[in-house]
């Protein structure tokens, strides 16, 4: 299947007008038993109850029963259980949560869209995406700041982008390279399933099934041809400074040399996205002035010099010598939300758990933050975290039971024969420029 789907890829990169009609043969028994097992087994299940386990007792025969309706086209995907999940701002997030047998369905179909697009689309663009990763656009959006004369960031947010992409504008971007009307109308019902939610099925007339395996990319192909290209063959011609994008999926910025330049893409940016049925979230939506050499206005005070992305709040900070550089540290709210994430872990497993297998989960917790938040510039950042989960540590310790307690001498050298993770930055940035 992978030599199927790299010569699909290595067509769409020698011709870039190429539009591919024969797909649905693709999708076959040995490629969804590879989709199958690409997916990850502990997530929740859909509205049928199946789980992977159950599902995958009789692959063989479930998938090739899959298959024939899929061939008699009387296979239709089933409504995703919808959850709803907290968000910092104390808002609800909603999540779709698709039936195993469509999971497999969607691992296909989205597999043979990366193949076709992955050579489309363009260096601005990291979500979702193989061999890009968050640590990429973050070390794209700091070379960009420190290597040009960037004065200005557009921190822009799109409202609820997922539950408002047009399905109609979708189709037309699909069509640009595929022409394959079998494929296209599997993915018209995928997109048509509907949300299942307290009991009722809730028709879905636009937007992507967010929590779908097939989301991300269509996500990327909508932003492709709406924004990315927008930005590349308009915008840029139409500045007068630099200007470069950094996007992640649907959370991007803009980095602009001249003030004029900045309000005017703010502008045409907001008249795009409406004409394709999204908006910016003007509560979070700012252009961020930097300063890079001292304060002189003095209005600047007034104005906001930090802006959040991809789960760190990025400010104007200096270098021992006194010069620019971009700093960056945790997001307040991300900060808090993993903070009080172990803090209900640690207070719900004391008693349950093993001190031993408690040791062993926290330490792989512990690596997992640092390996994210352990970026150039924010070892105070993961330093704090790791002060303050080692005091919960502690406090949730001592109440295992009735009996005498550690003091906090003898906790520490506990800590020194078990030893945790110590913070430590994964990712160093400041790779092309000396300080």
């Amino acid at each position: 299947m992978e030599t199927k789907l790299n010569l699909i890829s290595k067509r769409a990169l020698k011709d870039r007008k190429c539009k591919f009609n024969n797909l649905m043969h693709l999708i076959n028994v040995e490629n969804l038993t590879e989709c199958f097992h690409l997916l990850k087994r502990d997530k929740a299940t859909g509205i049928d109850n199946v789980s992977m386990d159950e599902y995958g007792a009789k692959l063989n025969e479930n998938l090739t029963d899959l298959i024939k309706r899929m061939k008699s086209f009387s296979y239709r995907p089933q409504a995703v259980r919808r959850v709803n999940i907290p968000k910092p701002n104390g808002k609800l997030r909603p999540l779709g949560i698709p039936c195993v047998e469509d999971k497999v369905v969607q691992m296909g179909i989205s597999r043979i869209l990366t193949a076709i697009y992955e050579t489309d689309f363009l260096d601005c663009s990291y979500g979702f995406r193989p061999n890009r990763s968050c640590h990429d656009a973050l070390n794209a959006l700091d070379k960009v700041i420190m290597t040009e004369p960037i004065n200005y960031v557009i921190d822009a947010d799109i409202k609820g982008f997922f539950d408002n992409v047009d399905q109609k504008w979708l189709l037309q971007c699909l069509q640009v390279r595929i022409t394959d009307q079998n494929l296209l109308r599997y993915i018209v019902r995928i997109l048509k399933s509907g949300v299942m939610e307290n009991g009722a099925k809730v028709e879905t007339n636009k937007g992507t099934p967010q929590g779908g395996v097939i989301s991300p990319v269509l996500a990327n192909i909508y932003l492709h041809y709406i924004l990315d290209l927008w930005f590349e063959k308009v915008v840029k011609r139409h500045v007068h400074g630099v200007v470069e994008m950094v996007r992640y999926a649907d959370d991007f910025v803009i980095c602009v040399e001249n003030e004029s330049d900045a309000n005017r893409i703010l502008d045409a940016l907001k008249k795009r996205l409406q004409k394709f049925s999204l908006e910016l979230a003007e509560d979070k939506t700012k252009i961020i002035r930097l300063c890079r050499k001292g304060n002189d206005d003095e209005n600047h005070d007034k104005q906001v010099k930090s802006f959040n992305f991809l789960g760190f709040t990025h400010f104007c900070d200096k270098t021992r010598k006194g010069h620019f550089k971009l700093g960056r540290t945790t997001d307040k709210k991300k900060f808090s939300t993993k903070l009080k994430e172990m803090n209900i872990w640690l207070k719900s497993t004391r008693n349950i758990l093993p001190i031993k297998e408690i040791w062993c989960i926290l330490s792989a917790k512990l690596r997992g933050h640092f390996q994210y938040y352990g970026v150039s510039g924010n070892f105070r950042g993961i330093k704090r975290f790791n002060f303050n989960t080692i005091r919960l540590v502690f406090k949730w310790l001592n109440r295992r039971s009735q009996k005498k307690s550690f003091n906090w001498q003898e906790f520490q050298v506990y800590l020194e024969r078990f030893p945790l993770p110590k913070p430590k930055i994964y990712h160093n940035l400041y790779t092309l420029y000396r300080f």
